[in-house]
């Protein structure tokens, strides 16, 4: 059995932020800490004081994280960057709703000494003699101190105090993991039972000492059970100060989804269900198990529900027969062409989900070259007269100041020059497509074309498939790269412009010229000779990308998303020499280019370098972040390999930012989760001058002195299938739907439809024809999910007190 947590955050919106720069305004950006790591970094919104992110992560983290927190900051080209406020939300508040938190919450004031993290190892011991009892406080060491020094390190000692008595380690210098090993002993003064308290300082020659943590243990945890090992730091006990909105505010989503997953055969009764639904005649779809899911999910919740579906029938070689089981009924439940696909229901979030999944590395072949040149070259392009910018034309032109056809003529050949190779890639790219995709779309051509035969809907099989590819996929990966991870950065202002120019025009492209020379834009006009011509194009690559033979199997094998041989992340990356003969540390990595499958991280000088190097996967053993201090750069990540031997070795790599280290790590992390004897431990530093500079540990063998964060990983489409998980969340869906599952199907004898049913299609009307006993059927479907819901709760009861029963009583952690 296995549990897995995982926070989804979406940082939306700031408003009323504090100016920070000469111009009234700012450079705002967030940066996203778990338990003091930092798992991402938005992009920065220039010249504004209500930015807006729209930036949304998933993180899958250890069970025993604490706390998140949001910080927003001014980023500045000179010095260092401005602090404008903080967010921080514990892991109990985040808890404490299952819909998680969704509002604006006030900015508070960066005080230095709530910025504590880290831990440290204590052995405590109540001891009594002659003389009266005495406290005897084994500091051993601690780690992951706040660096307070501009060096990046700090120079911890530790204080204890039990009543009027104090004590005081010594100072190790210049470490955020100081090895103490000294004994501190205290005797009992006169007066009622008193606390231990332990505080960490870093101490200054100059000014006052930084506080780095505390904890404190209460009299009667001293007597029943002293502490003996590791304690998390906290700050000082303070009421949260509200600046009151004075430094702004943030627009957060963020849920919390923590789960025991059970032993897969648990799960085998609702995943046959769910199959039974796909792999059963059509007659009955509309009274099957899932059909009944589908009426239970609500908008909000139904895009989640549409991933874990498509992965899970992905996993089974059932992706095709699933999809085909919603389209059937979508199309069915559709009496106007106009309209199908055009709602948010079960079917269009499990096609758009499909294709993310299936389609990320197609879809990066064919856009990230023109998507790099738009981004790279940074023309200027505007075809709407009443956003013209004639000024901005003047400045970047030598020949006076043109004029809006000049300007237009200018930006039409520049779009074209864009779109051009666009539809070039798309229409020359069948047989790149994936054959899943290829077999998903045929079959969405062969139903519609079935429901919709006549002459007049002539359009309708081809709208269907452009609906998805062009407007679901295509297009908004146009218009917003980064969230689809075709760069790593937001556009400024222009290049968005940019883009959303080539968006509309792939988007007109997608509705095969339906809607061209209508609404308020007609200002595109210019470019419908370009678009039609495009149109007729689209028209034989869609013919084309439906003409496949092969049909999925029905009960397939189960298979990987992402194969072994795929690349998963590539780029360059400053790589360390294995052995620098300099003393210049910078000057000891070298440029490299990196690729990253299932199976090997490979490198080699250029993208087109035939001769490369490698690293196994299966020989990684962590992959961790490194110390600034380490080299003095910014940045830099280890890979630490085993060889045949047994011995370990350390590849250390430099990425460009914040988040191209984050989605590094993930990769690599992701890449290498199943291998064995992962280490528990590392050294956050680098071994030079024949010491450790994280702790200062004289023997290159030294263990290492920080918790490895192999569970930390960001999630996106490459994430490995997981059956159980899939299904365990599937449950946890049916859960939230318990009560209105009974009173809908079981209690109302009438089987009015659900509210939402009616507002998004989602009758059964047009299915009755074919299944008259569809009433009875869909009581017999929520009566056999009922069944299957108690016996998982009565599973996973029993697993939790198991779990309850090896706990040791009066355990405790501050």
């Amino acid at each position: 059995m296995a549990k897995s947590s995982s926070l989804n955050v979406r940082v939306v919106e700031g408003r009323a932020l504090p100016a920070k720069d000469v111009s009234g305004s700012s450079d705002p950006y967030c940066i996203v800490k778990v338990d003091d790591e930092v798992v991402a970094r938005t992009a920065t919104i220039w010249r504004s004081l209500s930015p807006f992110w729209g930036e949304e992560y998933t993180v899958h983290l250890p069970l025993d994280f604490h706390h998140l927190a949001f910080y927003v900051l001014d980023e500045d080209t000179v010095g260092h960057d401005d602090v404008i406020g903080k967010i921080s939300l514990s892991r109990e508040a985040i808890a404490a709703d299952p819909r998680g938190i969704d509002s604006w919450i006030n900015l508070s004031r960066v005080d230095p000494d709530a910025e504590v993290q880290g831990e440290i190892c204590l052995a405590v011991q109540m001891l009594e003699d002659v003389r009266g009892r005495c406290l005897r406080c084994h500091v051993l060491q601690a780690r992951d101190l706040a660096p307070r020094d501009i060096s990046g390190t700090s120079d911890p000692f530790a204080r204890v105090f039990w009543g009027s008595q104090s004590s005081e380690t010594s100072t190790i210098k210049k470490t955020r993991f100081p090895h103490w090993d000294e004994v501190l002993e205290l005797r009992e003064m006169p007066g009622p039972p008193a606390p231990l308290r332990v505080e960490l300082w870093d101490w200054d020659m100059v000014g006052k000492n930084d506080f780095l943590g505390m904890v404190e243990f209460p009299p009667q945890v001293l007597q029943q059970n002293p502490p003996n090992g590791w304690f998390r730091l906290l700050p000082f006990p303070r009421a949260e100060e509200d600046s009151g909105g004075n430094l702004g505010a943030l627009r957060l989503k963020v849920r919390l989804t923590e789960d025991r997953v059970l032993p897969s055969q648990y799960y085998q009764p609702l995943r046959e269900l769910l199959l039974e639904s796909v792999l059963g005649p059509a007659e009955e779809d509309a009274a099957s198990p899932l059909a009944v899911l589908e009426e239970l999910t609500l908008g909000d919740c139904r895009q989640e529900l549409a991933t874990k579906l498509v992965k899970l029938f992905l996993g089974q070689g059932l992706a095709g027969p699933f999809l085909d089981y919603l389209t059937r009924r979508e199309v069915a439940r559709t009496t106007d062409p106009n309209t199908l696909f055009r709602s948010n229901s079960l079917a269009s979030k499990s096609m758009e989900q499909f294709m993310k999944l299936v389609g990320m590395p197609y879809l990066h072949e064919l856009l990230k070259p023109v998507i790099n040149r738009v981004f790279e070259e940074k023309k200027y392009m505007e075809l709407d007269p009443c956003k013209m910018d004639l000024g901005r034309t003047r400045r970047i032109s030598f020949k006076g100041a043109p004029s809006e056809e000049h300007v237009r003529e200018a930006s039409l050949g520049l779009l074209t020059g864009y779109l051009g190779p666009i539809v070039d890639a798309i229409v020359g790219s069948v047989g790149r497509c994936p054959p899943t995709m290829r077999l998903a779309f045929k079959q969405l051509h062969q139903r519609v074309e079935e429901r919709f035969p006549q002459a007049e809907h002539e359009d309708v099989k081809y709208l269907a498939i452009s609906g998805f590819l062009f407007l679901r996929f295509f297009a908004p990966a146009i218009l917003t790269p980064k969230l689809f991870d075709l760069r790593d950065q937001h556009a400024d202002p222009q290049t968005s412009r940019s883009l959303l120019l080539l968006a509309k025009a792939v988007q007109s492209i997608g509705n095969l010229g339906q809607q061209l020379g209508q609404g308020k834009e007609l200002w595109i006009a210019p470019l419908h000779p370009f678009l039609l011509q495009s149109i007729a194009r689209v028209r034989d690559f869609l013919d084309q990308l439906v003409n496949v033979d092969g049909k999925e199997e029905a009960g397939g094998p189960a298979r990987a998303l992402v194969p072994p041989s795929v690349t998963v992340r590539e780029g360059y990356l400053l790589k360390r020499k294995d052995e620098p003969t300099s003393l210049a540390t910078r000057f000891a990595f070298k440029k490299r280019y990196f690729r990253l499958s299932g199976e090997m991280l490979s490198y080699s000088k250029s993208p087109e370098w035939q001769t490369c190097s490698s690293i196994p996967v299966s020989h990684i053993r962590a992959v961790e972040r490194v110390d600034e201090g380490a080299f003095q750069l910014p940045h830099v990540m280890q890979v630490v390999t085993q060889d045949g031997a047994g011995a370990l070795h350390t590849t250390y790599l430099q990425c460009k930012n914040v988040n191209d280290l984050n989605q590094w790590l993930s990769a690599l992390r992701k890449a290498s989760a199943p291998n064995p004897d992962k280490l528990a431990a590392c050294h956050p530093g680098a071994f030079r001058s024949a010491h450790w500079t994280c702790c200062l540990q004289a023997e290159r063998s030294a263990a290492g002195c920080s918790r490895t964060h192999s569970a930390v990983t960001l999630g996106d489409w490459s994430d490995p299938l997981d059956p159980d998980a899939e299904t365990q969340m599937v449950y946890r869906q049916l859960l939230l739907g318990r009560d209105r599952l009974r009173m809908t199907f079981l209690e109302d004898s009438n089987m009015d439809p659900a509210p939402e049913a009616d507002t998004e299609k989602g009758s059964c009307s047009a299915m009755e024809g074919a299944c008259p006993d569809a009433p009875a059927q869909q009581r017999e479907a929520a009566a056999r999910l009922l069944k299957v819901l108690a016996d998982l709760d009565q599973a996973h009861e029993e697993f939790q007190q198991q779990e309850q029963g090896k706990v040791a009583p009066g355990s405790f952690s501050p």
